[in-house]
């Protein structure tokens, strides 16, 4: 009885492996014939496999390489890199040197950096105009961290007892700057305001606010450059240069033009109207730097459509007509281009309509000019009265009434040079 048992068994794995063997061996179309279906043969399931299907994979123990950045070729943004006297960028330098938290970007600007009419440099340290600098940097809570500890006394006491924290979201409100005043730096006062490079690079590129794009439409002197800025910059200034040109006419000098884009970040500023910053202040700044204005925006002219401005000639020509405008007017900044097109709403046919049409019909209108110079007051005022009240914050009672007596006295030597003149 064993015996038999056994060899029915035999017959049946005999049979099975028959079958098998046939259902590898022919086609996908007989396999359905056989009666017994192959055996199915699994392979043991490894903890690799079922890792990959119950769980996210792994992230390799070596990170992959990043590509690196492009760099800017040698001779990019040249026009930024204006000259000052040796002791003064010797200056300049050790100042910012002296500041342990990163920088990433740093400039110079203003009276005590580049000569201006009306505020003559000083031998005697107490008539010195004091040095402006602003500086971008990744971080700002980080920043002001280590900074406190380092020149604690660069702070006003409420800003040090709630701590760098509190710091960096007051300098989060429009426009985004923090600003330490009479603040003694290697011998000679100084002020600077921190700001993220972030923020740096957004107005720059759409002008949201114009507090830090309109002072960088002047010259100014680079100290810490980035490629991020220097880039975003080159488009600030040639921002600059197309709304200067729409609102002057056919043939205009050199120094109107750099008028125009000077008195850009001055629309709509509050100080211009009390007390606090001398109304010739434009004129007294282009009277003094029109080489390093030329510096700036020559060569960015050279590649602007319908501009002629031949190398040796303070005289510039452009063309005025409704095609060449729109071409300068479609590359405006967009929080310019926002206001504008809000002003053109119900004037006309909608853009949607025919978008030709609607550029050329803006471009050709006689009031561009004036719009412009309202706009911009609109976008400048509200960052720039923020910035004022700020500096309440930053500063301090004292110091704040110190600075506001400083500028009063600057406003007068100012207004009494103009009139002399």
């Amino acid at each position: 009885m064993l015996s038999t048992t056994r060899s029915s068994a035999s017959r049946v794995s005999a049979h099975h492996l028959q079958c098998l063997t046939r259902s590898l061996t022919t086609d996908s179309t007989t396999s359905h014939n056989v009666l017994t279906p192959p055996l199915h043969i699994s392979k043991p399931e490894t903890s690799k496999s079922r890792q990959s299907q119950l769980y996210p994979r792994p992230r390799p123990a070596v990170p992959r390489q990043r590509q690196a950045l492009p760099t800017l070729p040698a001779t990019f943004g040249r026009n930024q890199v204006l000259p000052v006297p040796d002791s003064t960028r010797a200056l300049l330098e050790d100042i910012v040197g002296s500041f342990e938290a990163p920088i990433r970007y740093a400039f110079a600007y203003g009276s005590g950096v580049f000569e201006q009419a009306g505020y003559e440099k000083q031998k005697d340290k107490e008539d010195r105009p004091m040095l402006d600098f602003i500086f971008a940097v990744t971080h700002s809570d980080h920043w002001h961290s280590i900074n406190m500890q380092q020149h604690p006394s660069h702070y006003p006491l409420h800003a040090r007892v709630l701590g760098s924290s509190f710091v960096a979201k007051t300098q989060e409100l429009s426009p985004g700057l923090w600003f330490n005043t009479f603040v003694p730096v290697k011998g000679v006062n100084i002020k600077y305001g921190v700001t993220t490079i972030d923020t740096l690079c957004a107005d720059l590129l759409n002008w949201r606010t114009l507090y830090l794009a309109g002072r960088m439409h002047k010259p100014l002197r680079i100290i810490k450059d980035d490629a991020r800025v220097r880039l975003t910059q080159q488009v600030n200034l040639t921002s600059a240069l197309r709304t200067a040109l729409l609102m002057l006419p056919g043939s205009f000098t050199q120094r109107e033009l750099f008028s125009a884009i000077a008195g850009i970040s001055y629309s709509g500023d509050p100080r211009m109207v009390l007390p606090a910053e001398n109304r010739g202040k434009v004129e007294n700044m282009v009277s003094r730097q029109e080489d390093q204005f030329r510096e700036l925006y020559w060569r960015l002219a050279q590649g602007l459509p319908g501009v002629r401005w031949a190398a040796g000639s303070k005289n510039v020509e452009q063309d005025t007509s409704p095609h060449a405008r729109a071409a300068h007017l479609k590359k405006l900044p967009e929080e310019l281009l926002k206001h504008v097109h809000q002003r053109a709403e119900g004037r006309g046919p909608p853009r949607e309509a025919d978008e030709s049409a609607y550029w050329l019909r803006i471009a050709g209108d006689k009031e561009l000019p004036s719009i412009l110079d309202s706009e911009i007051t609109k976008i400048v005022r509200y960052p720039a009265t923020v910035q004022s009240l700020k500096g309440i914050v930053s500063a301090g009672v004292a110091k704040s009434a110190r600075y506001s007596v400083a500028k009063v006295s600057k406003w007068w030597k100012g207004t009494s040079f103009s009139s002399s003149s």
